[in-house]
């Protein structure tokens, strides 16, 4: 198992930065990827970001250029840092740990609310 706590949502104003957190404990040897995601209200979860052990990233092209993901391994931590952001960018965030034994093994986090005002 392994479980996944996020941090760091919150309330911005338009042109404005915020930097979230995925803590992840418990089988970690399992992962060899993380990302996020987010979901906004009436809207299907769609790609934000990822990063592998290998340390390839990927992002949305709605978020080039402004997020950056990044991860400290010592603390199994992953970062998501959102700069020039816009309401577009209100959703729910979610961290995900992708498993090496395939996309049914795969892990969410409780997700955390991002929301920019105009």
């Amino acid at each position: 198992q392994v479980q996944l706590v996020e941090s760091g949502g919150g309330l911005v104003q338009a042109g404005g930065s915020l930097r979230l957190s995925c803590a992840a404990s418990g089988s970690i040897f399992s992962i060899n990827a993380m990302g996020w995601y987010r979901q906004a209200p009436g809207k299907q979860r769609e790609f934000v970001a990822v990063i592998t052990d290998g340390g390839r990233i990927n992002y949305a092209d709605s978020v080039k250029g402004r997020f950056t993901i990044s991860r400290d391994t010592a603390k199994n931590t992953v970062y998501l840092q959102m700069n020039c952001m816009n309401p577009a960018d209100t959703a729910g965030y979610y961290c995900k740990a992708f498993s090496k034994w395939g996309y049914e093994y795969d892990y969410w986090g409780q997700g955390t609310q991002v929301t920019v005002s105009s």
